[in-house]
């Protein structure tokens, strides 16, 4: 029979897949020894056939009964007992953190016999009145779906009263009801709404589950000498050392972690209880020494005594994660290919956006907690419903709160930042904001009042309120890359490059950008490319070249035709030699025009309106006319299928050998160039051959050598790589196209229409245009990788399409074997550091 439940005792982090992260770091805290008050985790296991089936799995019941058993024997309690209850809390806990997606139960075991058993120990008739309230609004809440702010009044009376209102029955008075009831719920708030929402925000597997804890209950709310906190061995902000953390005295923890109530630094826990607070330091140091990461600690003291309830890998900054990442590996806890594992390539992103520029004088209106940083502009909007809808016009929103709670998740993932009046790092609205990257300030006090629609910019590092909008400047980390600022010029970009360095001498692929100016090239080359991957030369033929456009279009005969491409041919020497000296002996992969010669020409409307309007004043529309006669020649009904990339060359005499010798021309210019030639969009080989052929000719006229190789953007190309590899020096993976044609999506249309309604429906978890679908155009890369170099040892294949600049992407580009990626300029550190993580995470760490 498949075991469901674990007592601690039989747990461990390792098995955080079956247990969750909640479960398996309570057992690995208990077989450490620390002070954990006794429960008992139910698996994963048990909550994905719960969801398949809508109810317990054979043998659940018995075995939650037996490990309740055991509990009871530990605590010295029973479950239910009227003189003296054993009383536990029900928590959630998936693999991955979800801070407060799902849902907690606390005090299950409280009804109207054993509440007066918990006043008699305790000796507090208050303390247990407000035990049994609790319950019945979590559970009311949690289990029967009445709204949390129905429950008014502080008495349980009236609660019990509320409860029966929304129910139809009485509070149930059975603990065994009610603890199976609170699991269930808590199986099924794994697809509640908004964790739903978090999942996808945050690309975590719907199909996992979470695990439930139930564990015995201990009480900060018991006085003055009992209390609760959440505490972090490193700020988590910004990755420094010291003692950071939020302490309230006489409270529970939901208290703490809702924001709803002003905590004191965790440094005052030493004027208060001294004793609590060593051994908590001394935990702390154990558990960090023992993770070999910052770690975030949740406790309770109950009347002088320390329980830890929680323990977890923190959630940081992104600044954090890297700044903390180098000071292990200074520390000896770690190597630098266990550091490059601790970062990812969307945290180094983030440290790439703008921070504010504060040579203007801003007014300052408020300052709060740097909860996380970063800078943020847009309208104050103070409702999470009202916040999604002004973004999804394409208004920047902050959203406004007292304090945030989770379903306030959908207003938080479309601001731009998050501003509260109340809670500090370690309150919902900073954990979320930190593990979205997104800017917080938290428990801020504003000297104006604050209206919807005012326009305000906060600053989550250094917790600033500012009123208007303040303009922007490079980070430290763009300046970094830019050669602004020095490699130790402070503790986080010395952490970027000494993490990117060593990314550079473990990856395998090599990172090129898609740069179509020597500008752009040059950027590139600051940050760190390898080469060009992708020149678009159709963006070179916009602005005034355009009439020269319009030239070779408009020709009639072959002489017009070659007197236009004679025209352009100076200027694209000239661009391609600019390319090629700027790169400096790097390959420089120069794609030939590709889209349709349409999109240089006006709009069918507006020539046939302009040409209309000239023959009703009865004028000549001479050139108009021209155009407009051009435009219906031109026509296609879905142009981006149609007379584009290698059959325009084809159709167009002379086109593609026009950029061919400029091509050569420049190369012939640049000692030491490694010019390379892409033919865009073919299909067959035939198609290659022919351009092939042709530009082999010109090379050797001029003297010049260049590969010769094309662009896999379409699906038949994938499906028959073998053949076209026998034409090709190279490839390279166009996967904007190839995903368009393996979809059927039209990107400019699809992403506005319906993509919003497929990741509601959950059939999307990220845009196959903005993250590789692996199943399916992944597929067509796998085949079309394998077939090329079975047909052609050696060849040398990359992928040009922005897909080269997303992290999962780049990992799986090299997991299939890919030579290099190519992206934007901006994303070429990005691409660095996710291609060296890919080349550790296959192999391991090399030493310790």
């Amino acid at each position: 029979m498949t075991k469901y439940v674990y007592d601690f005792a039989e747990g461990g982090r390792d098995l955080k897949d079956l247990l969750g992260g909640k479960g398996g770091n309570l057992a690995e805290m208990a077989r450490l020894g620390l002070p954990v008050p006794p429960g008992f985790t139910i698996t994963t296991d048990a909550c994905r056939a719960f969801l398949r089936t809508g109810r317990a799995p054979y043998g659940l019941d018995d075995e939650i009964e037996l490990h309740l058993e055991r509990l009871e024997e530990r605590a010295g309690r029973r479950f239910g007992d009227p003189a003296d209850p054993l009383l536990v809390s029900v928590r959630s806990g998936a693999k991955f953190s979800m801070p407060g997606m799902m849902e907690t139960i606390l005090d299950v075991g409280l009804t109207d016999a054993t509440v007066a058993g918990l006043a008699a120990r305790t000796g507090d008739e208050r303390f247990a009145q407000d035990c049994y309230r609790r319950l019945i609004q979590m559970y009311g809440r949690t289990v029967c779906g009445i709204p949390g702010d129905a429950f008014t009044g502080d008495s349980v009376e009236r609660h019990k009263a509320i409860f029966r209102e929304y129910t139809g029955h009485d509070f149930p008075q059975d603990p065994r009801e009610q603890l199976d009831t609170a699991i269930r719920a808590v199986f099924t708030s794994w697809n509640s709404e908004r964790a739903v929402l978090y999942r996808r925000q945050e690309r975590i597997p719907s199909n996992l589950g979470t695990a439930v804890n139930v564990v015995a209950m201990v009480f900060g709310n018991l006085g003055a000498d009992s209390g609760t906190g959440v505490a972090f061995t490193r700020d988590p902000a910004t990755g420094e050392r010291g003692v950071y953390g939020d302490y309230l005295a006489n409270a529970q923890g939901e208290d703490v972690v809702a924001g709803i109530r002003n905590t004191m630094p965790l440094q005052d826990l030493e004027q208060r209880d001294k004793a609590s607070y060593d051994e908590l330091m001394s935990i702390m140091a154990t558990l960090e020494e023992h993770y070999k990461d910052l770690c975030d600690i949740e406790f309770t003291i109950e009347r002088g005594k320390l329980w830890m309830l929680q323990t977890r890998v923190g959630k940081r900054t992104a600044a954090a994660a890297f700044v903390i990442a180098s000071q292990l590996v200074d520390e000896g806890l770690i190597d630098l290919d266990e550091a490059l594992t601790r970062v990812t390539g969307t945290q180094l992103a983030q440290l790439m956006f703008p921070t504010f520029d504060f040579t203007g004088g801003p007014r300052r209106i408020g300052t709060g907690v740097a909860a996380s940083p970063g800078a943020a502009v847009g309208v104050a909007v103070f409702d999470s419903k009202r916040a999604a809808e002004v973004a999804a016009d394409g208004t920047p929103v902050i959203l406004v709160r007292r304090e945030t709670n989770p379903d306030d998740l959908p207003g938080m993932i479309a601001a731009q930042g998050i501003l509260t009046s109340r809670g500090g790092k370690t309150s919902h609205a900073a954990v979320v904001a930190r593990g979205m990257g997104k800017t917080c300030v938290c428990g801020a006090t504003l000297d104006v009042e604050l209206n919807e629609g005012d326009l305000v910019s906060i600053d989550g590092t250094a917790g600033a309120v500012y009123l208007g909008a303040v303009p922007v400047q490079p980070s430290p980390v763009v300046r970094y890359f830019e050669g602004e600022l020095a490699p130790d010029a402070d503790p986080l970009v010395r952490a970027v490059d000494r993490l990117l360095t060593h990314a550079d001498k473990r990856r395998r692929l090599s990172v090129r950008a898609n740069a179509d100016t020597a500008a752009d090239a040059a950027r590139a080359r600051r940050f760190g490319a390898q080469g060009i991957g992708l020149c678009r030369t159709e963006h070179m033929f916009l602005g005034a070249r355009r009439t020269l456009v319009e030239r070779l279009i408009l020709a009639r005969t072959a002489e017009q035709r070659e007197a236009a491409l004679a025209a352009l041919l100076p200027l694209q020497r000239d661009d391609f030699t600019a390319l090629l000296r700027e790169m400096a002996g790097l390959p420089v992969t120069i794609r030939l025009i590709d889209p349709p010669l349409h999109e240089f020409l006006p709009p069918l409307e507006e020539l046939a309106v302009r040409v209309a309007r000239a023959e009703e004043r009865g004028e000549d529309p001479g050139h108009d006319r021209d155009l407009l006669d051009a435009v219906h020649r031109l026509h296609e009904d879905n142009p981006m299928l149609g007379l584009r990339g290698v059959r325009l060359g084809l159709v167009i005499p002379g086109l593609f050998a026009m950029q061919v010798r400029a091509i050569a021309e420049a190369a012939a210019r640049v000692p030491g160039s490694r010019a390379e030639i892409m033919v865009p969009l073919v299909g067959a080989v035939q198609e290659l051959e022919t351009v092939r052929a042709e530009a082999q000719r010109l090379l050797a006229e001029i003297g010049v050598a260049a590969r010769i190789g094309t662009m896999i953007e379409v699906p038949r190309a994938a499906l028959t790589a073998g053949e076209i590899a026998r034409a090709a020096d190279f490839f390279s993976f166009g996967t904007n196209d190839l995903t368009q044609m393996g979809w059927g999506f039209s990107r400019d249309d699809v992403e506005g229409a319906f993509f919003r309604q497929y990741f509601e429906l959950g059939i999307f978890g990220v845009s196959p245009f903005e993250s590789i679908d692996r199943d399916g155009v992944g597929r067509l890369i796998r085949i079309a990788v394998a077939e090329g170099r079975t047909a052609h040892p050696g060849l040398h294949i990359g992928v040009c399409g922005e897909h080269g600049g997303d992290p999962d992407s780049v990992h799986f580009f090299h997991e299939v074997g890919l030579d290099y990626v190519s992206c934007s300029p901006f994303r070429v550190p990005v691409a660095r550091l996710e291609a060296g993580r890919a080349a550790v995470e296959a192999t391991g760490s090399d030493s310790r």
